[in-house]
């Protein structure tokens, strides 16, 4: 199951407690802990022990973060775009220049 690697870590760090302490309370192992932070992956007995340590629905964890992945998919849109319009703009820039140098020729 997929969770969001920062949220688990947010909830952990809001009640300051470290990874091992989370791990034992989840009764899980530490390299659990780290693998779910880090990379967000978790079974589906380690997303219902996580939700019920933190005391939250399993929805909290699933939900990833929509607003970075539609500004990162926006902000690759934008910058195609922008070097789009600037190869175009150069190019065209260019036709000119050699345009104007051959009529003066």
């Amino acid at each position: 199951m997929q969770l969001n690697p920062n949220t688990v870590k947010a909830l952990r760090q809001k009640n300051s407690w470290t990874q091992q302490l989370l791990a034992d309370a989840c009764d899980l192992s530490l390299r659990t802990i780290q693998r779910v932070e880090k990379e967000g992956i978790a079974s589906k007995e380690t997303t219902m022990s996580l939700c019920a340590v933190f005391e939250i629905r399993q929805g909290e964890l699933i939900k990833l973060d929509e607003r970075k992945t539609m500004y990162s998919q926006q902000s690759d849109k934008t910058s195609k775009f922008v070097i789009v319009i600037a190869a175009t703009a150069f190019i065209s820039f260019t036709l000119g220049v050699a345009s104007v140098l051959l009529i003066l020729k």
